[in-house]
């Protein structure tokens, strides 16, 4: 198997024309410091400036977007890791509904922002179709029932038939169609995001480790190689990708890796698998998720695992899986494959909160970050900026100890678990 090895992603390879932010030099002063160039720092930061706060200092290790914000599949819809059910079972229906709500408005406001600030980043505003892997049709009315009367969510059923015609494949039985959806380029977005922000007074630093945080007075301060920062308020929005800096915060996640990979161009061949542009995952757990991309590539990703692969181990894992649903592209090289890192809670929800000291996080979105690292954005600077308690909504998901590096151990038996499950499952359909 071949792959190009021009670029660590395909991402990185097809992202825009990017002038680096110098990194910190010397000491400086800032209202708020964000620790973490991802989407969770990146919507905080843009949230403080759209409310008026402009002396507001962003770090980044690497570059903007280096993590799960620069690597995952460009999906964005509403929703948490934590699905609908049991979000509804922890907090009631009234609770779980405005806060899914949430999510449901931030898919909005990634259209407004793309919008607002020109962001180039291939976004295609067709849906998602949640294609069901087994004959049983009850999965599929179950969420449709309890989206429409519990959430006001109303996903539109695709009978096999239907199907067949979007997704050209033996694979699925039918499917439901969430119209309010989209994907894009997620390294892009992250970059049109800190543009945005950088143009009403946000100032970023790239290549910026946040080496130490300690208290000084009234103030933190915040260490990086070359420099330090004096500010009221740090949030640490480092995800998986921990920084080292608040023990029980980065105890309160494990980083999990997922596997991404792009095909060739495709050409004409594209129209052997999509009959939409729209975006494509399954019911099982441990399920596909997939799209046509502009240059008439396919990106595909799936499996979550404690082990960060090599590029050549993912593509093969990631091409057997790509041919059980679409065996026709047998003899199509894939040219980009890449693994990063996402931050879970135990709990499967988000975590954002504060010690109420100046010192806030947020971190753990599990997969499902694109949505829902904008709606806390908005939540948190809304707590920074106007002492907004929105916030507050997410208190029964706090740091919770992930017991590693035995929680490692147990995130990796239960996704064996449900793999199985799905296995089986598959088996006795047949």
């Amino acid at each position: 198997m071949y792959l190009r090895s021009d670029a660590a992603s395909y991402y990185l390879a097809t992202a825009n024309r990017h002038e680096s932010f110098a990194p910190l030099d010397g000491a400086d002063e800032a209202r708020v410091v964000v620790v973490g160039g991802g989407y969770a720092g990146l919507n905080t930061a843009l949230g403080l400036a759209e409310r008026g706060m402009r002396d507001v200092v962003l770090l980044e290790r690497e570059h903007l977007g280096f993590g799960a914000s620069g690597r995952n599949g460009g999906f964005v819809f509403a929703g948490y890791s934590l699905g609908e059910q049991s979000l509804s079972r922890q907090l009631g229906q009234v609770r779980a509904r405005a806060l899914y709500q949430r999510t449901v408005d931030a898919v909005d406001l990634v259209r407004q922002r793309v919008a607002r600030y020109a962001i180039d980043c291939d976004a295609v505003d067709e849906g998602v179709y949640w294609t069901n892997w087994f004959r049983d049709p009850g999965v599929l009315r179950e969420r449709q029932q309890l989206l429409a009367e519990q959430y006001g969510a109303c996903w539109e059923w695709v009978p096999h038939t239907r199907l067949r015609e979007l997704v050209r494949s033996e694979r699925y039985a039918d499917a439901l169609y969430e119209r309010n959806a989209l994907h894009l380029h997620p390294l892009n977005y992250a970059r049109g995001i800190a543009h945005g922000a950088v143009g009403q007074g946000v100032r970023i630093h790239e290549n910026s480790p946040a080496l130490k945080i300690e208290r000084r007075g009234a103030a933190w301060r915040v260490c990086t190689p070359h420099g330090y920062i004096d500010a009221q308020t740090v949030v640490l929005a480092c995800g998986g990708y921990l920084a080292g800096l608040n023990r029980r915060v980065d105890r309160a996640v494990l980083p999990i890796a997922t596997y991404v990979m792009a095909t060739e161009p495709l050409g004409a061949r594209l129209h052997e698998c999509f009959g939409t542009r729209a975006a494509v995952y399954d019911t099982r757990f441990a399920f596909d998720y997939y799209r046509p991309l502009k240059d008439t590539r396919i990106l595909w990703g799936g499996r979550i695992s404690i082990r960060d692969r090599e590029p050549m181990d993912v593509a093969k894992i990631l091409k057997r899986d790509l041919l059980e649903v679409f065996p026709q592209l047998h003899d199509v090289r894939i040219d980009y494959a890449w693994s990063g890192l996402m931050s879970y809670a135990r709990h499967q929800m988000p975590q954002l909160g504060t010690r109420g000291d100046g010192l806030w996080w947020i971190q753990a979105f599990g997969g499902h970050g694109v949505s829902s690292t904008t709606a806390l954005g908005e939540l948190l600077a809304a707590a920074i900026a106007q002492d907004d308690p929105g916030w507050r909504e997410l208190a029964d998901f706090g740091l919770v100890e992930s017991f590693r590096p035995l929680g490692f151990l147990g995130a990796e038996a239960s996704y064996c678990w449900y793999r199985f499950k799905d296995w089986y499952k598959e088996r006795r359909e047949r």
